[in-house]
């Protein structure tokens, strides 16, 4: 059994899930009331004095009751419980000061023993920014490691797509319950994931992802990987707290150069410019990471969404005219390859562009190229 590693008896468990969701105790306070008393259930019996010193009257442990309900509800979903200090929870994550008490697991837990990369970055990604992070993704995976992300739509979406093609698989981080998909639009994709990767929340299942949510899944995003890679991120976004977090726990940061003018690379040309490893391909990251790259083979991918663009009422016409908006940056992009990614043909295509030049909201360059002028 490694150092630090023991098994934990079930009424330790259910000490530590009540120690971890007890008020006003975080990942950092669990720790330390665990190293201060020597066990959760010594740490239990303190905490009301403990609150009462720091000026909380009233203070009550989190009931007994409220755990086995969590328990109950864990188990009928089909998802694991792995607390800090097992054998089976993640060796990486074990060692960051702020390590999650416990974490539920639904699919292939395996994953969380192989070598990791997180990837990382904007939900509004450009066209060019999600092929990008499908090629990363799948040469990753193709070279056997596991795909981190956050679930989210744009860059995280197409990470865990491309890595679900690969050998190393990924894993998606929940930033509410481990039954709670958000956003909403990548449930397929929490299945797929849920059948060929795994999926892990540090939060009882049923809870809604508020904005505190958010910060707390990246750190556990950088801590699971061995790097963090960030493709398209704005200057200050969530990528970005990840990064430092990674850069805190002394993980690799890389980041994908973009356009000077494109909000959406900013954030990762000011990492490039701080010493981040700027990646142009898998074979950057795996030569960084000491892996043998591999010839990249053809990858085939599911499709983007894109609407039914015949005879397409006013809403359906706005609702493309966005896509193609999202799609496009300062940095010019093919036509044809725009049409390929929102699989529409020319015919469908070609008015709203016009629609959108004669608006002032992009342009034409010589050769088929396209840019976004907002």
């Amino acid at each position: 059994m490694a150092d630090g590693q023991f098994v934990i008896a079930d009424d330790d468990r259910i000490d530590r899930l009540r120690l971890a969701r007890s008020r006003r105790v975080g990942a950092v306070t669990f720790h330390r009331l665990i190293a201060e008393h020597g066990s959760a259930r010594a740490a239990l019996a303190a905490l009301p004095a403990i609150a009462r010193a720091a000026g909380v009257e009233e203070y009550e442990v989190c009931p007994q009751g409220v755990i086995q309900a969590e328990l109950k509800q864990g188990r009928a979903l089909g998802a694991r419980l792995l607390a800090h200090g097992e054998a089976d929870y993640p060796v990486a994550l074990a060692e960051i000061a702020d390590a999650p008490p416990v974490l539920w697991v639904m699919g292939d837990a395996s994953l969380l023993h192989r070598p990791m990369v997180a990837m990382v970055g904007a939900r509004n990604a450009s066209s060019l920014g999600v092929r990008m992070a499908r090629r990363l993704g799948h040469g990753l995976s193709e070279a056997g490691f596991t795909v981190v992300s956050g679930l989210a739509r744009g860059i995280d979406a197409a990470a865990h797509e491309a890595a679900l093609e690969g050998e190393g698989r990924t894993i998606a981080v929940m930033a509410g319950g481990i039954d709670v998909i958000y956003p909403a639009e990548n449930a397929a994709l929490a299945q797929a994931i849920d059948r060929a990767g795994c999926r892990v929340s540090e939060h009882p299942p049923g809870l809604e992802p508020q904005a505190r949510h958010f910060p707390l899944r990246n750190r556990i995003v950088a801590g699971l990987a061995r790097a963090v890679v960030v493709v398209e991120a704005a200057a200050k976004s969530g990528s970005l707290i990840t990064t430092k977090a990674a850069l805190e726990y002394g993980r690799e940061v890389m980041a994908v150069p973009g356009h000077p003018f494109d909000a959406r690379a900013s954030g990762c040309n000011m990492l490039i410019r701080d010493g981040a490893l700027l990646v142009r391909s898998p074979q950057d990251m795996l030569e960084a990471l000491g892996a043998p790259s591999r010839p990249e083979p053809e990858v085939r991918l599911p499709p983007l969404p894109g609407p039914e663009v015949a005879q397409r009422p006013l809403k359906d016409v706005a609702v493309l005219h966005s896509m193609i908006l999202s799609r496009l940056g300062p940095s010019p992009l093919a036509e044809d390859q725009l049409m390929r990614d929102l699989k529409v043909t020319p015919a469908q295509l070609a008015p709203e562009l016009l629609a959108l030049e004669l608006e002032g909201r992009i342009a034409r360059q010589p050769g088929g190229l396209l840019a976004r002028l907002e």
